[in-house]
């Protein structure tokens, strides 16, 4: 899998993308993730990348010539199964979105800055609009980050034990149950006999049960839907 991130700050990513399971993907060669930077094709010695927005609205905006110009130097190299940009009234990320796109070939993620990009490149050649929650953020590396780190850590390989991704929440639509680890009695708190048991009948029962009724208390939202 390749993805393609494209950002007036770079160097925002680097650490997050660098490192634990994403970093180990990248080194095994299960991912490859490339920062462009926007600037690339920026205008003037300045490589300006964002102008005043027609309408007089407060704000800068990213121009639509050098978004336009880095896609598609990109695209005259591979094709792409989605070109997404980060936004905040885009559909909102959630697990099922990642498994959906762990299964693509090729992805390019637009990081918004500013005020927004220019409304033509949403138009025609954005195919997916993804926001990370009801709130706005000084850009769209974080989320960008967050969307790659859930789409990564799904691929064959990622994970040392690729079991527990499937156990994770949000997986199969509820949080997920209860975890412990030794030692099984600390300052006098116990870990539920069940786990002990060594039965995996009733452990798999305990944690069913477990998920449902954490789910019911605080995301009943999820049942719903």
């Amino acid at each position: 899998m390749r993805i393609d991130i494209i950002s007036v700050v770079p160097e925002l990513l680097e650490s997050p993308l660098g490192h634990s399971i994403v970093g180990r993907a990248i080194k095994k060669g299960i991912v490859e993730i490339h920062v462009h930077n926007l600037r690339e094709f920026g205008k003037g010695p300045r490589q300006q990348v964002d102008d005043y927005s027609y309408g007089g609205d407060a704000g800068m905006v990213l121009m639509v010539e050098p978004v336009y110009l880095m896609i598609e130097k990109l695209k005259a190299e591979r094709e792409y199964d989605e070109i997404i940009y980060t936004s905040p009234d885009g559909e909102t990320f959630s697990q099922n979105i990642a498994n959906e796109l762990s299964l693509k070939e090729n992805i390019i993620i637009l990081c918004g800055h500013y005020k927004g990009i220019d409304h033509r490149i949403r138009e025609h050649i954005i195919t997916r609009e993804i926001s990370v929650g009801d709130y706005v953020l000084s850009g769209g590396e974080i989320p960008a980050a967050m969307i790659a780190d859930a789409i990564v850590r799904l691929l064959p390989g990622a994970i040392s034990d690729e079991t527990s991704a499937l156990s994770d929440s949000f997986q199969d639509g509820m949080l997920s149950a209860p975890v412990y680890t030794r030692p099984a009695e600390f300052n006098g708190w116990k870990v539920p006999d069940v786990l002990l048991s060594g039965n995996p009948k009733l452990i798999r029962e305990w944690q069913d049960e477990q998920a449902i009724s954490r789910t019911k208390k605080l995301r009943p939202n999820l049942l719903d839907e």
